[in-house]
Parts: structure tokens; C-alpha cells; sequence
């Protein structure tokens, strides 16, 4: 099999002819002795003697990486200064170039492609952004020359790329992710450090510390977000705070939105921020809410369509309409953030396992569907399963008050069981009222209990602690009244 040359971060390299492995067009350099196949493939096991075993990757995989990689790839391009139709253009010819970043991403995910799981919007930006960034510090002005002419760069710059000094071994590969983020850090961090007087701080980090965000927050975006120390004050910064003010959020929330999601910084109010709110307006998000959606959730905003889409036909499979789905987004924003394939669809079959209907409790309680089976939920199952009740009990239970599930175990739950047991209830009537569980242990329910024993009543759980205080105040009183007609 004929080889093509391959790239190695941070710098484009072309070494000699050594083993490699094909990924359609694109060849990756490795120490290590590797079959060649044809077709797409991806790291399967790495052995102990450093050979590494090879399995095909599914056509819809690789077309759905590739896709992603492309708008990372054009994102960046425009964050560059380049118009959409100019990216767009430079996308469209840089095929090969796209491929290799594909390659890349199998390459640095190898343990999430063993579990054959889809990589996230956001796991797919992290990854390539960085390099893109590097690649940008390394060649400059030539980057789109070499972009669209990979895998062959253009003849002035060919000899200046021929360092075999920087070849790396696939350990090295692994670990490009951390160690470009941290090259990156070292020189945004410098520019909102300590050592910086305030005056020559960056103007748009001055306008923010102006706004009420600390220079401590400011350096702890930066660390999570390097990108953000290179955000123009006039062209990014000032239209996103003043377009936040416009849509309703309080100034004063502006410096918790921004600590919150550093990323949405980086995006381009026309082309991401406003067509992506516009098109969950069109899935049923309610416009009205939208500055405490956005303070809720800024991340939001930075995720693709791709990613929106995957999330709202998975709710639509679970036989959700359109206006329940719009419904479950402006409540729980958040959901879209998280993988169908490794977060969503498990814990919905988990709660099927359980005999639960999801539907009904998704839109009861939305954040029920991004709790993690094995940290919350399965230690809630295991805890009444425990306490003598039934799987058809617990269904019931999480059916009739699905925020049960959300509830901390041991801070929640186990101080109120523990009350539970000394009120003489039978352990029936947490199924019938779950909601218990919901109330407040020191201002409801041990008040409340206080005065019905006093009174020497004997009330249901859901009628002693589901009125409102004046309501209890008028259901007593009318009691009372009862009684002392009784007497005469």
C-alpha cells in the first residue's frame, strides 16, 4: 500500500516511510507495528508489546465526526476574521485536511471508541480547537495555504516543515490535548496575571472588571477557557453583554453569566448565538425566558445543531410532542448538553427496567433523565429495596414524585426516613405520599407532627403536610370546632 505523508502536533511533519494505518485517505505515522487495512478505521487495543489491534468504524460514525470536525474547522476560520462564505470555501477544498483531524480525534479518544459511543459536540471542540490554535501560532499567515493543500504543503514553506527532531511516539499523541491547552495557558494566563498592572490588562478583561466580574473569576475562566484572554472588547465582549442586557438579564448577572460559560465569548452573536436561539424558539422554547435560560445554562449556546437535533429526536422517540419538548427545554436547558447514547437512553431504560413511564416523569421532573444511574440513581433504588419495599413500590413511588430521585441520599433522605420511622406510620404511606421526601424536615414536617400529636390527631401524611400554612391553620380550626360540638 502506497503511504502519503502524515501530520504530527505542533508543528506539520512529513517523515520517512515507516508502519502506518490507513483512515481513508490520510496515514498516521506510528512506532509501532500495525496491519494496513482499506476503509476507515480505529483503535481497538493497545497490546503490551506496543502493537495496537484495528476495527472498522462505522460509516455513520466517521460521516457524523467528519461534519463536526468540519464546523469546528470553519468556527474557527471566522473566528480568524474570515467571512462565513471565505470559511465555507476553505472547508469545502481542505477534504483531506478534515479527514486528519477525524483520525486525530480516533487517535486522542481511543477509550470512548472502545465503549463505541459517539465523542460529544463539546469533547470533539476541546480536542480540535486547541490544535487548530497551535497549528495558527506555528504558520501564521500560510495556515489556509497548508489547510488546502494537505497532505502536500505549498512549495515555500515544504523544507521549513522537514524536522525530524519533531516526530512523537503515540503516547505523546495521546496526551496533545492537555499539553496544548497548557502551552496555550501559560500565555493567556500572563495576561491577567497578578504581575500586570490594572491599567494594561486587556481592554475587554478592564470593561468586565468594570461590570462587577472579579479579577480571581476572571483568571478562573481564563484557565478553563485560555481563548478568552484574546476576546476582542469590540467585537466580541461589549455586543454579547449588550444583547444580554437587551433580552432581560440584570446587569448585575451579567458577570455570572460570562463565569458560567466563558465559551459563549468566543461565538458570533449573528451566526451562532441568535440563529441557535431562533431555532429553539422554533422547537417550543419559550422566548419570554430567555435571560434565565441563558443564565441557567449559557453553554447552551455553543453547541451545534447536530447536537440540539440528536437530543430532541430522542425526546420525540419517547413519544414526547412538540410542545412537551419545548417545555422540557426552557425547565431543564441543560439536557441538551448531555449524550443520548451515554447519558439519555440508559437511564430512560433504567427507569423502564424499573417499571417506570418515562414519559410521564420527563415531564414531570426533566433533569430526571441527566441523573447518573450508578452514583443516584441505582443507590436510591437499592436504599428502599433495603428498607423492605418492592420494585412495583419504588416504581410508584418515583412515578408519583419523579424529584424524589434527584435528592441527595444521604443528606436527604436517610434524616427523613430515619424521623419517618418514629412518626408510627406504616412504611405504605411513603408510597402513597413520595412527596415527604420533598418537604422540609425542621420547617414542616417535624412542626407539623409536633402539633397534630399535641392535638392528638391522627392525619394521612399528604393531608398533614400538603396544605399551606393558613390552610392548615383553617382545617384545624374547623376540627376543633368539630370536636367541641361533639362535647355538647
Amino acid at each position: 500500500m502506497a503511504t502519503t505523508p502524515s501530520v504530527h502536533s505542533p508543528h506539520l511533519f512529513f517523515p520517512p516511510k515507516t508502519a502506518c494505518f490507513s483512515i481513508t485517505r490520510i496515514l498516521l505515522w506510528l512506532p509501532a507495528k500495525v496491519e494496513c487495512f482499506q476503509g476507515k478505521l480505529e483503535i481497538a487495543e493497545s497490546g503490551l508489546d506496543g502493537s495496537l489491534c484495528l476495527k472498522p468504524v462505522a460509516a455513520t460514525v466517521f460521516t457524523t465526526m467528519k461534519k463536526e470536525a468540519k464546523d469546528v474547522l470553519a468556527f474557527f476560520l471566522e473566528q480568524q476574521g474570515l467571512s462565513n462564505v471565505v470559511a465555507g470555501t476553505v472547508v469545502k477544498k481542505s477534504d483531506l485536511f478534515v479527514e486528519y483531524l477525524v483520525s486525530r480525534l480516533h487517535i486522542l479518544h481511543e477509550t470512548t471508541h472502545l465503549t463505541g459511543r459517539e465523542l460529544t459536540t463539546t469533547e470533539i471542540r476541546e480536542a480540535l480547537s486547541p490544535y487548530l490554535e497551535t497549528l495558527l501560532g506555528e504558520h501564521g499567515d500560510t495556515l489556509i495555504d497548508m489547510i488546502e493543500h494537505f497532505p502536500h504543503p505549498p512549495p515555500e514553506v515544504k523544507s521549513a516543515l522537514r524536522t525530524p527532531s519533531l516526530k512523537l511516539d503515540l503516547d505523546q499523541e495521546k496526551k496533545l490535548p492537555i499539553l496544548r491547552i497548557d502551552s496555550m495557558r501559560p500565555s493567556a494566563m500572563a495576561r491577567v496575571s497578578e504581575s500586570v498592572p490594572v491599567e494594561d490588562l486587556p481592554p475587554h478583561v478592564i470593561y468586565l472588571i468594570g461590570l462587577g466580574l472579579d479579577l480571581e473569576k476572571i483568571r478562573a475562566m481564563t484557565r478553563k477557557f485560555p481563548s478568552f484572554s484574546y476576546c476582542s472588547l469590540e467585537r466580541k465582549v461589549k455586543p454579547l453583554v449588550e444583547f444580554l442586557l437587551e433580552l432581560g438579564v440584570p446587569e448585575s448577572d451579567i458577570p455570572r453569566v460570562l463565569y458560567k460559560g466563558p465559551q459563549i465569548c468566543g461565538i458570533s452573536l449573528s451566526k451562532n448565538l441568535i440563529p441557535t436561539m431562533k431555532y429553539l424558539e422554533e422547537l417550543g422554547v419559550d422566548k419570554r425566558k430567555w435571560s434565565k435560560l441563558i443564565l441557567r445554562c449559557p453553554a447552551m449556546f455553543t453547541l451545534s445543531r447536530r447536537k440540539i437535533n440528536s437530543t430532541v429526536s430522542f425526546l420525540t422517540e419517547m413519544g414526547l410532542s412538540k410542545e412537551t419538548i419545548g417545555k422540557v427545554l426552557s425547565r431543564c436547558p441543560n439536557i441538551i448538553g448531555y449524550s443520548v447514547e451515554d447519558n439519555l437512553r440508559p437511564t430512560a431504560k433504567y427507569f423502564s427496567s424499573l417499571g417506570v413511564d418515562v414519559t410521564v416523569i420527563v415531564q414531570g421532573c426533566p433533569p430526571i433523565l441527566t441523573l447518573s444511574i450508578e452514583s443516584k440513581l441505582r443507590p436510591m433504588t437499592e436504599f428502599f429495596l433495603e428498607k423492605g419495599y418492592s420494585m412495583e413500590e419504588i416504581a410508584v413511588m418515583i412515578q408519583r414524585y419523579p424529584s424524589l430521585c434527584t435528592f441527595s441520599l444521604c443528606k436527604n433522605v436517610l434524616p427523613k426516613w430515619e424521623f419517618f420511622l418514629s412518626m408510627g406510620y406504616p412504611r405504605s404511606e411513603l408510597v402513597k405520599y413520595p412527596v415527604y421526601f420533598g418537604c422540609s424536615l425542621e420547617g414542616r414536617i417535624k412542626p407539623r407532627y409536633a402539633l397534630m400529636k399535641a392535638c392528638g390527631w391522627r392525619w394521612s401524611l399528604s393531608r398533614l403536610l400538603s396544605f399551606s400554612d393558613i390552610s392548615l391553620e383553617k382545617a384545624m380550626k374547623a376540627k376543633m370546632e368539630k370536636m367541641e360540638s361533639r362535647n355538647f
